[in-house]
């Protein structure tokens, strides 16, 4: 059995760390408040411009490279993970839907490459020789448009240049705070077939030239999208990890105390049966 002392320091060590996962919770639950506004904030965007795109494609004979199904010779795959651990199973997650795509749709490590928005995934990548294009890392807890727009740009010109020609991203997908799974989504080719409007338009100029520009922009409005939803999911998978670490610490406290209660009473009872022994010897 361990000594007194040992496990009055442990209790100590583990109330410390214990005060240290509670704080990081709370962290994450406000930044988990505004990361799911962000979110959902950003749905209506993305919604119209998807209605305009839809409409544009399917009414007229405009004609795009990034609405044109090609021989798939090379897939691009954007992987969103976060830089810090300590987020339960949310980059495990993903890296493992990662992981059995690759496995399932490609012999080789030529038919497919990597943009890796994180370093938990980039280091993944790396350490397994897998092909990586591009990546970005110390992305900021409320990422704006700005933040990620060198890295769409980039990716999407991958496209246009013929350097890949499908381009799909995979990330946690935050449903709300207790609910988020991986999404694995096909952005480029644009699929057009999925929504459908009933709105009109006239426009100005003529379809072309509004696809030439709009179409980009939409599909680096999904890679924004996606990382937002991505950022809400993570602080809810912190939250939710450091919650459970909270409750682990406060149990194994209750256990050490109990331990160190039942060792002190086994202390003092010695103690009183050598003096009783002691007296007893003195007579």
């Amino acid at each position: 059995m361990a000594s007194l002392k040992e496990i009055e320091s442990r209790i100590e060590s583990t109330g410390k760390m214990k005060q240290i996962t509670k704080a990081m919770e709370m962290v994450s639950a406000s930044k988990l408040g505004r990361a799911e506004e962000n979110a959902r904030a950003f749905v209506p965007y993305s919604e119209k411009i998807r209605e305009v795109v839809s409409h544009i494609a399917s009414s007229t004979d405009a004609q795009h490279p990034m609405l044109e199904n090609r021989e798939v010779k090379k897939t691009g795959y954007i992987v969103i993970t976060s830089d810090r651990g300590l987020a339960g199973p949310y980059n495990s997650n993903v890296l493992r839907s990662l992981h059995q795509t690759i496995k399932q749709r490609h012999q080789s490590s030529e038919e497919y490459t990597i943009i890796a928005i994180g370093r938990m995934g980039y280091d993944y990548c790396t350490k397994r020789d897998i092909p990586v294009t591009d990546n970005i890392s110390g992305m900021a807890d409320h990422p704006t448009f700005s933040d990620i727009k060198d890295l769409a740009s980039a990716t999407v010109q991958l496209f246009s240049d013929g350097e890949i020609d499908e381009l799909y991203i995979v990330y946690s997908h935050y449903i709300s705070a207790i609910n988020h799974e991986v999404t694995t989504t096909k952005l480029l080719p644009i699929s057009i077939e999925e929504t459908g409007t009933s709105s009109q338009y006239e426009y100005e100029p003529d379809e072309a030239q509004i696809l030439e520009v709009l179409l980009p922009q939409y599909a680096e409005s999904l890679i924004f999208g996606a990382l937002l939803n991505s950022k809400a999911s993570e602080h809810a998978s912190r939250m939710t990890a450091m919650r459970s670490a909270t409750d682990n610490a406060e149990e194994l406290i209750d256990d050490l105390t109990l331990s160190f209660n039942r060792a002190r009473q086994a202390a003092i009872t010695q103690e009183i049966t050598e003096i009783i022994g002691g007296v007893a010897a003195l007579e």
